[in-house]
């Protein structure tokens, strides 16, 4: 029996868009975070998106808590290597399809415990589960980049920030 690994394609898909949109930007506009009309510039955003992604890599043998994230300010200062980490990313979930094994392996999950709570209670999920999440958030996280490159200026394929159902839907449009 075949299993399914298409979650993995489809993540690899939005990384790559990552790479391409950064190779298209400037070092200053990834590294801005004073905007008229925000205060997380492109960089955050990127070091955001990646650092769940690592989280999943680092824990998905056992617990994926993705509330204790290093926040390594050097991915949302520099451009270059955020593109070397995407691609290491890349290559780490590559596995995920390669042994399709591990896309049903389930494990537990931390998320957004709050900000006064102690104690929050792990929850179950699968590899799979955690992929179909981690394309979600890197959209809508692309979603926010795009507002904020149009703010500056900054041409952004039409494509970039829109989910894979609705990019799917507007293909049967045309």
């Amino acid at each position: 029996m075949q299993i399914n690994t298409e979650v993995v394609k489809t993540n690899i898909f939005f990384l790559n868009q990552g790479i391409d949109l950064l190779n298209s930007v400037t070092d200053e506009q990834y590294a801005l975070n004073e905007g008229k009309y925000y205060k997380s510039g492109i960089g955050r955003h990127f070091r955001h998106i990646l650092e769940h992604y690592i989280s999943l890599i680092n824990g998905h043998s056992v617990r994926v808590n993705y509330d204790e994230r290093e926040r390594n300010l050097k991915m949302e200062t520099d451009r270059s290597y955020a593109i070397s980490c995407i691609r290491n990313v890349i290559d780490s979930i590559e596995v995920f399809g390669l042994k399709p094994e591990l896309i049903d392996k389930q494990i537990e999950v931390m998320s957004n415990q709050g900000i006064r709570v102690e104690t929050t209670p792990w929850s179950f999920s699968s590899i799979r589960r955690e992929l179909q999440f981690l394309i979600s958030h890197t959209v809508h996280h692309y979603a926010l980049i795009a507002l904020i490159l149009r703010t500056m200026n900054v041409q952004v394929p039409a494509e970039f920030g829109i989910a894979p159902s609705t990019l799917k839907y507007e293909s049967t449009l045309k």
